[in-house]
């Protein structure tokens, strides 16, 4: 399993987390990679996602390798590729298979770490003729999944309407990952309360089983003196 680059953060001071949240909602809601695949494998990435946030897949394309021309070309209509979405609770909430080129999209109503896995279509192994599958794609989170051009030419707004309307869903999503990391911090703090219980709890019984078997020891060894007459 992979991790997508940009999409662990780490709980810092209120305006650090500030600050990070806001180049992680400007800079790192959008993760370009490619990857090699072969004929049975699978591919899987991780996305840390707030509640209730669309996520976009675009730019989804394949290339076959050809061993003549020695690089990457189109990959042919025929092959085609699965992906499947996990929530953090492990529930699939995306699972479908695309063509060689396409755009999957989901909303995540857990907020958590998302499993998004590919791999190509079982039925048409006959075209890798062992070679491997490269895989281009473009992860965008949030309201960076939006098509402003569209959206402005739909609902005929200005420019600076359509600025507004950028900026405020910029604030939504700082908003939501603020949440999430408020949420983040609820669990590690249940979880550090937890296991300090737990710590506290198994140093009480070390101590009782130390001083029982010390009461223990003790009794035995004044019994084995009054057995040898020593006492």
């Amino acid at each position: 399993v992979a991790r997508a680059p940009g999409r662990k953060m780490v709980s810092v001071g209120m305006r650090s987390c500030c600050s990070v949240l806001l180049l992680n909602v400007l800079y790192g809601a959008v993760s370009s990679l490619y990857f090699h695949i072969g004929e049975t494998e699978k591919k899987c990435f991780i996305e840390e996602i707030p509640d209730e946030t669309m996520i976009i897949v675009g730019n989804y394309r394949t290339q076959l390798y050809d061993k003549q021309k020695e690089e990457y070309l189109p990959a042919t209509q025929g092959l085609g590729m699965f992906v499947e979405v996990k929530d953090p609770d492990e529930k699939v909430i995306l699972s479908r298979q695309y063509g060689s080129e396409g755009r999957f999209t989901f909303t995540s109503h857990t907020p958590g770490e998302h499993q998004i896995c590919l791999h190509s279509n079982s039925s048409k192994f006959s075209l890798f003729a062992g070679g491997m599958l490269r895989v281009h794609l473009d992860i965008q989170v949030g309201e960076h999944a939006n098509n402003y051009a569209e959206i402005a030419a739909k609902d005929k707004l200005s420019e600076l309407q359509l600025r507004v309307r950028q900026l405020v869903e910029q604030v939504d999503q700082i908003q939501k990952e603020q949440n999430y990391q408020r949420y983040r911090e609820e669990r590690f703090r249940q979880t550090s309360e937890s296991t300090n219980q737990r710590v506290l709890w198994w140093s009480i019984v070390q101590t009782i089983i130390l001083v029982a078997i010390g009461i223990w020891q003790m009794r035995h060894l004044k019994s084995f003196f009054e057995a040898k007459k020593l006492v």
